[in-house]
């Protein structure tokens, strides 16, 4: 029985729904990092990011290659950047909208 596309939708944005997995995107925006970048950079202890590494994983929005001991993380699809770009402007727009009702009051 095939999934329907909302289902899809549904699960690949609370893959999303994280601040963690945000932020790592955020960093990998820069390009490839090794774990050992991303934990200062994420602000979280290295078991949660193995944690939300794992997640963005087996849902196919990072890949990671290794090399030696280092394990490398990159973005498979950039398109999730244009998403994230998207996500910003329509929360922009609704501040606005607030700040503009804030004015008013």
């Amino acid at each position: 029985m095939t999934t329907p596309i909302h289902q899809v939708k549904a699960e690949f944005f609370k893959t999303l729904g994280h601040p963690a997995r945000i932020r790592i995107l955020e960093v990998l925006r820069e390009g490839e990092r090794p774990v050992s970048e991303l934990i200062p950079e994420v602000g979280i202890e290295a078991s949660h990011l193995s944690q939300q590494l794992g997640v963005m994983r087996r849902a196919n929005l990072i890949q990671a290659r290794k090399v030696g001991s280092n394990v490398y993380y990159s973005v498979g699809d950039p398109k999730l950047f244009d998403l994230l770009e998207v996500a910003k402007r329509v929360i922009r727009t609704s501040l606005a909208g607030t700040q503009e009702l804030l004015e008013q009051m």
